[in-house]
């Protein structure tokens, strides 16, 4: 108590406080007064004008004006406060632009669009390069010889260049109230942003002429040029070295924030003070590379709150210096009103220097008129009038004022005359308020005399229209919420009358598109809003998508940049927001350096991954966005001519993105697992932490509970986010022995087979071989899709020619020494490997079992090219089903008879054979077999048309005439009738995909070779050669279907199998014919021969089931599919070779696939 008594007494009185306070001047606590006190007045300008059409930092100048005048113009003492205005009225002038130009500079630039500051870079560069040089000249020429003051050229150019500064914190203050066009707002605002650094430039060059340094031409040129480019240079530093610094914080709002606010101060005083270059266009430079590379950095909670910080920034400074720039006006009048009661026209020269000052920006914008009306989005007359009363000035001329206003107090009057430095003052705050309250408060009014102000017909039908959307949703709500289970029902009428936005709808709706006699010119007018609205749809999905985590901040900067550059064009031409995509979505060229041995091969394949997941990455996106959009816009405008054409317009525009990633997915399919990898990683890493907030917001978890649990969530998103899965592309000898025809192969004889083989990378459009060539070798297809197309046979049924993974092309032609039958071409970059004949000839004479499996492979390519209409409605893997266990090969004599059984199909590979019917027909090899009585419509080949278009041959029996080789295809085996007469016109099942779930059924298909003899069909028979070749081609369906792991998946299935106790009444490797009414959604499969491949050989539509492993898992996709159309159905998600279904990290470890 006595030491609280003790410390009270040293307290001085209030009374002893003031005196104090009187003896000593004021306190630089006193400036926290006047910054509470500006702040409190800035509240109430913007509530009480809020609005009207006077701007409120108009008023804020006023009520500076009105605080100078009382301090300095009367006896009254504002105490405290009057202590606080003479403290701020006499701040250092470099120290006002230092506190607030930085932030406020920032602010404005980082929130510019960076598309609209492309399209008019011209127009500024124009208006505050040489736009600043006229003003400044014609300023200082009518300066010279219409003032009374004896000023010097250089003098009279020091005070034109200081007020050609159009100042960007009173012209951005004022455009953001008025609501201008975006293409307005960019050019004014980008010009006083410019065209403050430029005058700031050119008042330092006469400044340092006036103090007495002198200049020739070339120090002119070379001032100029460092102090702007090396500016533009330090802002460009720091602005990447930041960028790069917000790479390493990961969902850390507050220090993301904190460091724009502090790079933005220390790189102005870098080039204010260390380097002497214009820290105004620094920041600007600074402001504008985050505004391009850095927006997309800030998602969700972070985009919002650096949005509301920056405005709240943004609205403290202005406040406070426009309240500043009253109270330096008032001081630089009051203060001085000796000089003006002896000069009293002073007045009336701050009125014409008003009047020279308009002028001198009509001179500006008309000179340069035809260029601003010719470069980016053009310049009307109505607009050149607005960019004219727009050019406002405020702190900067003022600040530079005070710094001449300093110097002259300081320096001799030889160089700088005091009066010199009143005057500049005295001149500049005039023209400040003048232009605040003249200009800034009339400019409203202009426009809408102008009319730029009003709503287009076509904005205010959609709005009428969105007001009855919001009356059937209030309706809506009412009917969900008007019932209360313990207060009761509502009363609609009183409801309705407290919503007075949705009065005077009584006249009915009428759809925006309506168009009436006279209207027609609304047809375009609409259809360009339409597509302006779905853009927009567009974009916002890219948005969601990067929150999401569905794309990255590099590809959603892509993304939005070609959604604004379309926007450029929906006036004339359909939407092409696809165009600006092109150049970053194809396969890199630099891929064929894989077959130039002096590049290393890894380093091109981790460029040509790198490129093809960002192209994945776009392409997905890009289809969903469109799809989003599609939705939204119908959902809102329901059926309409105008919103149908724009939809197709969009339809169009993904057909190119949807066959890249058809193509990726049939060269790799490993790439778009990887990206739907990250993407469902980062989904689920989302969805867990914004549970595990849900559960502390609903009270079930204590706020420390909760950031433990989200603690750990975060730490694995920046795992994810450092360390991605990579793609681990397969080596040559994985592709080789995963091949169908080598992997089947013993290992003795695959070993120096293998390392002969060439491997080679075929570009899109590439010839394999010509028909009727020489046969020089055989193409094993490891990647990609190939055509065939074929002038000698009667293929003009074939709707799909196409061949894929696991096809082996080329070996008919070799094996038989006839010339290639057809074309092949590639139809997507194809990674394949070239066997030459010799090496194959010499393995059908060390082993028949060899030589005839590779007959049956050879015969798979024949069977697709002379009976399209049955088998190429069939994948790989249920031709090599029908090889493996329903097909046998027999050689005839001259003189015996070949019998073709009901429902079996005989092919021809070699020799020549006769009908037997009435009409004698010399059959030549190779050729499809049909016995008479063939049941047309069992096979789908009812409508082959008449027999002279057929591409097979019928007979009850076929004479032979050579020695003849014949395979042939039981493809109705007993157990399976029943299957097959549900089936109503094609013996190929037309539901699509397979659809079959993951049970106990697959177990005789996972058995091979164990059960491979159960049911065999009449022309097998089990010797020992032909359980041999049988083998191999039972191995070649493994390999078709497993790839290289096929070792270790069918280990472990026949491990299951043998405790299995289940057996099915038929082998399920047969391709079997899935129910009709089945509802259940379709197997999307990831693979050459999947899903996609179907929809890029036009099969949406029929298709033959496909075989699947056993260890194949149901996925359940997290969302909504990226890369196809699938609008978030359930799918099963299959990669099948060529690849190891292995993902690798930074960190080199390998995760396995999942057994």
């Amino acid at each position: 108590m006595a030491g609280v008594m003790a410390a009270s007494a040293q307290v001085p009185a209030p009374n002893d406080g003031a005196k104090l306070a009187q003896d000593e001047g004021p306190s630089p606590d006193d400036a926290v007064i006047f910054v509470g006190i500006s702040l409190l007045l800035g509240i109430a300008s913007r509530h009480l004008l809020k609005g009207t059409r006077v701007p409120y930092t108009v008023a804020l100048l006023i009520l500076g004006i009105a605080l100078g005048s009382i301090e300095y113009g009367t006896s009254i003492h504002l105490g405290k406060l009057g202590a606080g205005i003479r403290l701020w009225a006499n701040i250092n002038p470099n120290l006002l632009l230092s506190v607030f130009l930085p932030a406020l500079l920032f602010e404005s630039s980082f929130s510019m669009e960076v598309h609209q500051i492309k399209r008019c870079m011209m127009q500024m560069l124009l208006l505050a390069g040489p736009g600043v040089l006229i003003s400044t000249f014609c300023l200082g020429i009518v300066a010279k010889f219409t003032f009374p003051f004896g000023w010097d050229w250089k003098t009279s150019l020091l005070l034109g260049g200081l007020l050609s500064a159009t100042d960007p914190v009173a012209v951005v203050a004022l455009l953001k109230e008025l609501g201008a066009s975006k293409k307005l707002n960019t050019i004014i605002e980008g010009e006083s942003l410019m065209n403050d650094g430029t005058a700031i430039v050119v008042f330092q060059l006469f400044y340092q002429m006036v103090i007495g340094r002198s200049f020739n031409v070339g120090d002119i040129i070379k001032f100029l040029s460092e102090v702007s480019l090396g500016a533009v240079a330090i802002g460009l530093a720091f602005g990447i070295a930041s960028v790069l610094w917000l790479g390493f914080i990961f969902n850390d709002t507050v220090i993301e924030i904190s460091l724009t606010l502090a790079v933005s101060y220390i790189a102005f005083f870098t080039s204010q003070d260390a380097a002497e270059v214009s820290g105004v266009l620094t920041v600007m430079t600074l402001g504008m590379f985050y505004a391009a590379f850095a927006k997309t950095a800030f998602k969700g909670d972070s985009q919002r709150s650096l949005h509301h910080f920056w405005e709240m920034v943004a609205y403290i400074a202005n406040t406070l210096i426009f309240i500043l720039s009253g109270v330096v006006i008032a001081d630089a009048v009051l203060h001085n009103d000796s000089h003006f009661e002896r000069h009293g026209t002073s007045w009336g020269y701050v009125v014409l220097l008003y009047v020279y000052l308009q002028l001198s920006r009509v001179i500006v914008v008309g000179s340069l008129f035809p260029l601003l009306r010719y470069f980016g989005y053009g310049l009307t007359w109505k607009e050149s009038i607005i960019v004219v009363w727009s050019g406002l000035r405020g702190t900067v001329a003022l600040a530079l004022a005070l710094s001449v206003k300093r110097s002259s107090d300081n320096l001799d009057e030889s160089v700088l005359k005091k009066e010199t430095g009143t005057l500049f003052l005295f001149l500049t705050g005039g023209i400040v308020f003048l232009t605040l309250i003249v200009n800034g408060s009339t400019v409203q009014f202009l426009l809408g005399f102008l009319g730029m102000d009003k709503l287009s017909t076509e904005k205010i039908r959609v709005l009428n229209f969105a007001r009855y959307e919001m009356l059937n949703k209030a309706l809506e709500s009412f009917g969900d919420l008007q019932d209360d289970e313990e207060l009761g029902p509502a009363d609609w009428p009183t409801v309705k009358r407290y919503i007075t936005c949705l009065n005077n709808l009584d006249d009915g709706q009428m759809h925006p598109h309506s168009i009436g006699e006279g209207e027609s010119y609304l047809q375009t007018v609409n259809l360009r809003d339409i597509r302006v609205r779905l853009l927009n749809g567009v974009q916002a999905a890219y948005w969601g998508m990067l929150e999401e985590g569905r794309i990255t901040q590099s590809t959603a900067s892509l993304l939005m940049s070609s959604v604004d550059e379309a926007m450029d064009f929906v006036a004339s031409d359909p939407l092409c927001d696809w165009k600006g995509l092109k150049s970053s979505v194809h396969f890199p060229n630099y891929y064929k350096f894989l077959q130039v041995s002096k590049f290393p091969r890894r380093l091109i394949t981790y460029f040509t991954v790198e490129r093809l997941e960002s192209a994945c990455y776009i392409c997905a996106s890009f289809l969903r966005a469109h799809r989003i959009a599609r939705r939204q816009l119908h959902d809102f405008l329901g059926e309409s001519e105008i919103a149908t054409t724009v939809i197709n317009e969009s339809n169009a525009e993904g057909e190119e993105a949807r066959r890249f990633l058809e193509d990726v997915r049939v060269t790799f399919p490993q790439v778009l697992r990887a990206v739907k990898t990250r993407q469902v990683t980062y989904s689920i890493l989302k969805h867990l932490s914004e549970y595990v907030q849900n559960l502390e917001q609903v009270g079930l978890l204590e706020e420390k509970e909760m950031f433990h649990l989200d603690d750990a969530v975060q730490t694995d998103f920046k795992k994810l986010l450092r360390n991605p899965p990579m793609v681990k592309m397969p080596k040559i000898g994985e592709l080789l022995s995963s091949h169908p025809l080598l992997g089947a192969l013993p290992p003795e004889i695959r070993e120096p087979l293998g390392s002969s083989t060439k491997e080679t990378i075929k570009l899109h459009g590439v010839k394999l071989y010509k028909e009727g060539s020489k046969p020089n070798g055989v193409w094993l297809i490891s990647t990609g899709v190939v055509k065939w197309a074929c002038n000698g046979m009667r293929n003009n049924l074939s709707l799909h020619p196409a061949f894929s993974h696991g096809s082996t092309l080329g070996l008919y032609e070799v094996l038989i020494g006839k010339p290639y039958i057809c074309d092949m071409v590639t139809d997507s970059v194809v990674h394949c490997f070239f066997i030459e004949s010799e090496k194959i000839l010499s393995l059908l004479r060390s082993d028949p079992a060899v030589e005839d499996f590779f007959w049956q492979e050879s015969s798979i390519v024949i069977a697709k090219v002379t009976l399209p209409q049955v088998f190429e409605k069939m994948t790989m893997q249920e031709l090599r089903v029908l090889i493996a266990e329903r097909s046998t090969t027999k050689i005839y004599i001259r003189g015996e008879a070949v019998e073709i059984g009901p429902r079996t199909v005989g092919f021809l590979l070699e020799g020549f054979l006769k009908t037997q019917d009435a009409q004698v027909q010399l059959i030549t090899s190779p050729a499809a077999l049909l016995p008479s009585d063939t049941d047309q419509s069992f096979f789908g080949l009812e409508s082959s048309g008449g027999s002279n278009h057929k591409s097979y041959h019928t007979a009850s029996r076929y004479q032979v005439e050579t020695r003849a080789r014949v395979i042939f295809f039981d493809i109705g085996a007993p157990e399976t009738d029943h299957a097959l007469q549900k089936r109503s016109a094609s013996w190929i099942s037309q539901s699509g995909e397979p659809q079959r779930t993951l049970s106990k059924d697959h177990n005789d298909f996972l058995s091979w070779p164990e059960h491979l003899f159960n049911a065999r069909g009449p022309h097998q028979s089990p010797n020992q050669s032909t359980k041999q070749t049988t083998s191999l081609s039972a191995k070649a369906l493994e390999l078709s279907i497993y790839g290289s792991m096929v070792n270790v998946r069918c280990n472990h299935c026949r491990s299951v199998l043998t405790s299995s106790a289940y057996h099915p009444p038929h082998s399920m490797s047969y391709p079997r014919i899935p129910s009709r009414t089945n509802a259940r959604p379709p197997l999307v499969s990831v693979q050459s021969e999947g899903g996609s491949m179907k929809k890029r050989l036009n099969l949406t539509a029929s298709g033959k089931p496909a075989v699947l492993p056993i260890s194949t898992r149901r996925v359940k996709d997290a969302g909504d599919n990226s890369s196809d159309e699938s609008g978030g159905e359930e799918v099963i998600v299959r990669i099948d070779s060529p690849s190891t279904l292995s993902f690798r990290h930074g960190s080199g470890t390998s995760i396995a696939p999942p057994e």
